[in-house]
């Protein structure tokens, strides 16, 4: 196996779209004043746990129900498409209700973090690239997720609503241009 950085690049960067914690922060915001105490390490260590056991297990889940990861990919991808889409023009699909008070690991870690979206670009990926590729491209930005909720005070603060609107549809174009790359891989 031959560490390709490019390769890792490109994963983290589609996660990073797809997990958007930076799009996050508002919900995490909303969150954190009807869940005072959301612990940053055992959010961060539950979507870990998550992802890396869905990128390792998740295809052996897929052959038991029949689904090839072709398949499994495509469908991801047209999944990856309508989060782009979600973020450019700024609805929500796939997010639950944010005033959910069931404990920081549930309504946080899944599935805001490593929710529906973020397991299946996992496994997407899978159909590219290989299980230590993604691997890399999954822990920084398991870093990052510590990093984003430890700070979202802060963050909220520096960056301003401008600016997160502006980075939110910044990773939905590129999460659309990524998910259609997917796509054509995979038909």
């Amino acid at each position: 196996m031959t560490f390709n950085i490019q390769d890792s690049i490109t994963v983290f960067f589609t996660l990073f779209a797809v997990i958007d914690i930076l799009g996050s922060i508002p919900i995490l915001i909303t969150l954190k004043e009807k869940i005072p105490d959301i612990h940053a390490g055992k959010v961060t260590l539950a979507s870990a746990i998550l992802m890396i056991t869905f990128l390792l297990v998740g295809e052996y889940v897929l052959r038991y129900l029949g689904v090839d990861i072709e398949s499994f990919a495509l469908a991801g991808s047209i999944v990856m498409f309508i989060l782009g889409l979600e973020m450019v023009l700024g609805i929500d699909i796939f997010r639950q209700d944010p005033n959910t008070s069931s404990g920081s690991i549930v309504p946080v870690a899944f599935p805001i973090i490593a929710g529906s979206g973020t397991l299946t670009t996992i496994l997407s990926l899978k159909a590219i690239y290989d299980k230590f590729t993604i691997l890399m491209g999954i822990i920084p930005n398991i870093l990052l997720i510590f990093l984003v909720l430890h700070t979202t005070g802060f963050i909220e603060k520096k960056i301003g609503k401008s600016g997160m609107l502006i980075i939110r549809k910044f990773f939905g174009i590129i999460l659309l241009a990524i998910a259609v790359k997917l796509f054509k891989t995979n038909i």
